[in-house]
């Protein structure tokens, strides 16, 4: 498991600078959909390699396997939302399952994490936030089977959030969770929450952006017949 650490580092590394390109890129540009896919190419194995090196060498299970299966998850969901394959929708059901069986898994680590109490119980505040997501993901997943797919400015938020969640939680594990590797001067929790904070903020900020788009376009198509009428 040890050769997995190398290029797990390396696909962490990739994953970072081509998810805050894809972020900050012109959405539907060619930078934003060349980082973008290279984002995928190198999170998914990452997740993988992380998930795997957790879970036999015994690497902080309890919040590793959680962050790899859910970081797997959203990317997953999230590119299939914008490229749709011929098994779109076992994928989708499978992603939902998986989704729903996540949040319970993080309900029950955190819970144990309270239990056992001391310098553990830090443990349930990542966890309360790694199944609420899990948990947002798989309701978001069922209403989308039950209406038959997603279209319009739905499709669009639901793989900007999906992405830029996953780019968070790969973030905070580089940032938050190898906080050792930086030098002391440096080791000051609000800067180094700061990258993560960014992404989130800067997903907010699209998200308004979708919204308020779609409220203009909707207010548009009501006054264009009126105006047609007028003249």
């Amino acid at each position: 498991m040890r050769m997995l650490l190398p290029f797990h580092i390396l696909a962490g590394c990739l994953g970072l600078v081509s998810g805050f390109i894809a972020l900050y890129a012109a959405k539907g540009a060619a930078t934003h959909r060349k980082s973008g896919i290279l984002f995928v190419c190198v999170m998914l194995p990452m997740a993988v390699t992380g998930l795997l090196i957790s879970a036999i060498e015994g690497v902080a299970p309890a919040i590793n396997i959680p962050t790899a299966l859910l970081t797997f998850y959203l990317v997953t969901t999230s590119l299939t939302t914008v490229r749709p394959v011929a098994v779109s929708r076992w994928l989708d059901l499978a992603g939902m399952r998986l989704a729903f069986a996540l949040t319970v898994l993080c309900v029950v680590l955190g819970v144990r994490a309270i239990g056992i109490g001391g310098a553990e119980a830090g443990m349930a505040y990542p966890l309360a936030l790694f199944g609420g997501v899990a948990f947002a993901g798989a309701l978001g997943d069922r209403r989308m089977i039950k209406a038959g797919g997603v279209r319009g400015a739905s499709r669009l938020k639901r793989h900007l959030w999906r992405m830029s969640f996953a780019l968070a939680l790969a973030t905070m594990a580089f940032f938050l969770g190898q906080a050792d590797v930086f030098p002391k001067p440096l080791r000051i929790m609000p800067l180094l929450a700061l990258p993560m904070l960014s992404v989130l903020a800067t997903m907010f900020f699209w998200m308004w952006r979708l919204r308020a788009r779609t409220r203009l376009e909707r207010r548009a198509a009501i006054l264009a017949p009126q105006a047609v009428q007028e003249l």
